[in-house]
């Protein structure tokens, strides 16, 4: 789950982490006292800077909801930070390492990307090691007081990661004060949504209507009938498969051909065993809009059988051809055979009309790409 600024920034409080002082504006008008407030828009977008969704003082509240298309949309109001240097802060869970990486740049901001490469390490929080490394790392970027203060801001923000169950924490900026003093002035972070049950629904409550909000009517079919589905805008290919390593796998291949798919379908937590024939129903209705070219469907199984994925997608075709060019892939291993050989499945899918089976995704997306070329411009 990603956690608007307002609910990253109530966890970071409950850890004790600096924050400029702020309320969580859902009236019209600011209550008495706030009128220089830096007024923030509350999304789960990053950018806002760029966009006009932050600005100083409260004569700017109409302008950012009218800009967000919502008179009551909530707002972020806070007092405003005078600030000596921004810093940019961010930590993530770095599976490939089994640890955190640690992200820091001593000019950080809105324009944080134009300036030097950040510096990057990993520390575990419960390490002796974490907090001398931590220190090591920056001292070769920032003087050795403000060095050995980030320095445990970083183990105390790890700390927060673990306590927190988060993915990602990225503060920008984090602000160095006159008296030294280090104010966290954004928060951008990502919960692990299997953890969900260990926190109170409440404490994310805001968080969670956004995104509730930000939904298409596909998504939110989809998430009713027990999968996640993400519509991707400007993408080419209705894209059906299961699991997220190998979806991810598929749009980069995709994308790198100049295809790019229009949804990601993932397998949701206690979600359905079997949720192809949605899935399929889903992308072929996709596939009647005007702007996709092509539906792609690849599966990789271990043990799952196979003839279950064919004949729901034989099923759904019988029920409604295809609106587009459909390109099928299926790998499957001994197990997922268990009596239903790959050549039945061929043979089966060639009685719906389907006359071409690749196993190798690359030669899959190559003929993809091949059948509906690049992308027509206006």
């Amino acid at each position: 789950m990603r956690l608007a600024e307002w609910d990253g920034k109530t966890a970071l409080r409950r850890h004790g982490i600096a924050l400029p002082d702020g309320v969580l504006l859902r009236d019209a008008a600011p209550p008495p006292g706030w009128a220089d407030a830096v007024v923030k828009a509350q999304i789960l977008e990053g950018g806002r800077g760029k966009r006009g969704l932050v600005q100083r003082g409260a004569a700017a509240i109409p302008a950012i909801r009218a800009q967000l298309g919502d008179a009551a949309a909530p707002l972020l109001l806070e007092r405003p930070v005078a600030i000596v240097q921004e810093i940019f802060l961010a930590l993530r869970v770095d599976g490939t390492a089994q640890a955190l990486e640690v992200l820091c740049a001593a000019a950080g901001g809105v324009e944080v990307e134009a300036g030097a490469p950040p510096l990057r390490w990993h520390i575990l929080p419960e390490s002796p090691a974490a907090l001398p490394d931590s220190l090591r790392a920056l001292r070769g970027r920032f003087a050795p007081d403000l060095a050995a203060r980030l320095a445990r801001l970083v183990l105390r923000l790890a700390r927060v990661m673990v306590a927190e169950d988060l993915e990602s924490l990225e503060i920008n900026p984090l602000a160095l004060l006159a008296d030294g003093g280090l104010v966290a002035c954004d928060c951008k972070a990502v919960r692990d949504d299997a953890a969900g049950f260990r926190h109170d629904p409440a404490a994310t409550a805001l968080s969670a209507a956004l995104e509730e909000a930000g939904m298409t009517p596909l998504e939110r079919r989809a998430r009713a009938e027990g999968y996640q589905m993400v519509e991707i805008p400007g993408g080419r290919v209705a894209m059906v498969t299961a699991g997220a390593g190998l979806g991810m796998m598929m749009l980069d291949l995709l994308g790198d051909a100049g295809c790019p798919a229009a949804c990601f379908m993932d397998n949701a937590l206690g979600g359905p065993a079997e949720t192809a024939p949605q899935r399929f129903a889903l992308a072929f209705e996709m596939a009647e809009r005007p702007g996709i070219e092509a539906v792609l469907f690849y599966t990789t199984l271990a043990s799952r059988p196979l003839r279950g994925r064919v004949e729901a997608l034989a099923a759904q075709l019988r029920a409604k051809p295809c609106p587009k060019p459909l390109f099928v892939g299926l790998a499957a291993g001994h197990a997922a055979l268990a009596g239903y050989s790959m050549a039945q499945a061929a043979a089966d899918l060639a009685a719906v009309g389907v006359t071409a089976l690749e196993a190798d995704p690359h030669a899959l997306v190559g003929q993809l790409a091949a059948a509906i070329g690049p992308r027509r411009t206006a």
